[in-house]
């Protein structure tokens, strides 16, 4: 009788407990909704604040038609000039509704590639498109940050953070055949 109870209670508790398969698909669900993203914007204000304590003026280079002027960016000028890589805010916190993490060594660039790609239409707000960060092996260190925003009816801008060097914002647009051209580019440089 103890036999039969002890086989009776084995039995009910093994079809109670949910199959390993289940609970590892709850934990990929889990993880995917609770995403952990680089975060992009803190690691460009950390480089602002480097090129701040720097004491470097850096050179800004705008480039329209093929003609390039430049000039000295002032330490006042440096929150504007980098406006456009601070907003959105990129971080874990705002954007794991819009977006997935996706990450490989890439053994062409040797880098770690971390892809950031839309997968639901995200607010007017938001008007990033896709951004993808390179961490150098050896080193762990950010080597590039890439970012693609819309800027609405065939208008994109691509910037382009290279760690502790420089940084280009270029702006696209793209015509009804396919074809496009650079409206504008602008290069800021701190690494003399």
């Amino acid at each position: 009788m103890i036999i039969g109870l002890g086989l009776a209670l084995l039995l009910l508790n093994s079809c109670n407990r949910p199959s390993e398969k289940k609970i590892n698909d709850k934990l990929h669900t889990e993880d995917s909704i609770h995403q952990s993203f680089f975060p992009v914007t803190n690691y460009i204000k950390g480089q602002i604040k480097a090129i701040i304590d720097k004491g470097v003026n850096p050179v800004k280079y705008v480039t329209i038609n093929d003609h390039t002027d430049s000039s000295w960016l002032k330490v006042e000028e440096l929150p504007q000039a980098f406006e456009d890589f601070l907003h959105p805010v990129i971080d874990s916190a705002n954007l794991t509704s819009w977006f997935k993490e996706s990450g490989f060594m890439d053994q062409t660039i040797n880098a770690f590639t971390f892809t950031y790609e839309a997968t639901a239409p995200a607010p007017d707000s938001i008007n990033l498109l896709h951004w993808d960060v390179y961490i150098d092996p050896p080193t762990g260190n950010v080597r590039r940050v890439y970012l693609v925003k819309s800027e609405g009816e065939g208008n994109s801008r691509q910037m382009t953070w290279q760690g502790d060097k420089w940084c280009k914002i270029v702006d696209i647009n793209t015509k009804p055949d396919g074809t496009s051209v650079v409206e504008k580019e602008v290069k800021i440089s701190w690494d003399f």
